[in-house]
């Protein structure tokens, strides 16, 4: 989880490379966040090659493996957004830019949470997924999904911005911006599905 959200960390900084249209910049932050994604693919490999069926576990083995394709996926969508911008030249509408900005802080804060509530499972595995460890992490869950409600409104809004603006752009451009957007919104939501698969180990 740490590798991937270093992977997303990476996002914000991209975009602003490309609002400064520094394609040198852009291209360093595009290659590293690929080259994250890369280890987080081999960090999830490593871990279903030495988890076999015979280990005892105290969750779920198919659960946790779930959990950690989650994770991996967060990843995959911060690499989508990287070859996007790498490979395509695009021009930021004047009206999206505070907006994506916004998108982006919101995406920051739930991915954080996100990662904070992987770090707790250690000390959850200690108390048997009970007690006050157990309550910490259910409120957590509950601030991601908070914070998920409020991106669902970030990116209605910015979705209408970009359709108010579609006439300033070729319509390919404006197609990839549809893209963009969709994939810094499906980051809350994959961070929303790391905190439903936890919640369903509290639940067992």
């Amino acid at each position: 989880m740490r590798t991937v959200f270093s992977c997303i960390c990476l996002i914000p900084p991209l975009l602003d490379a490309l609002y400064r249209k520094d394609k040198e910049q852009l291209s360093e932050f595009a290659g590293e966040i690929i080259r994250l994604e890369s280890e987080a693919d081999e960090i999830k490999n490593v871990f279903r090659i030495n988890m076999p069926n015979t280990l005892l576990l105290p969750v779920d083995r198919e659960d946790l493996l779930r959990l950690i394709s989650d994770q991996d996926q967060l990843a995959d969508l911060a690499e989508e957004i990287a070859k996007i911008l790498l490979y395509r030249d695009m021009v930021v509408p004047d009206a999206l830019k505070e907006l994506i900005d916004e998108l982006l802080e919101g995406t920051m804060e739930i991915s954080a949470s996100a990662k904070d509530m992987i770090e707790q499972l250690d000390e959850l595995l200690q108390v048997g997924f009970r007690g006050r460890e157990q309550k910490k992490v259910e409120e957590m869950i509950a601030g991601v999904r908070r914070k998920e409600h409020n991106i669902d409104s970030i990116m209605h809004r910015t979705r209408r911005a970009l359709f108010e603006s579609e006439q300033e752009l070729d319509p390919v451009t404006a197609v990839f911006w549809y893209q963009l957007i969709d994939r810094l919104g499906a980051i809350s939501d994959q961070a929303e599905n790391i905190s439903d698969r936890l919640l369903l180990f509290l639940s067992k």
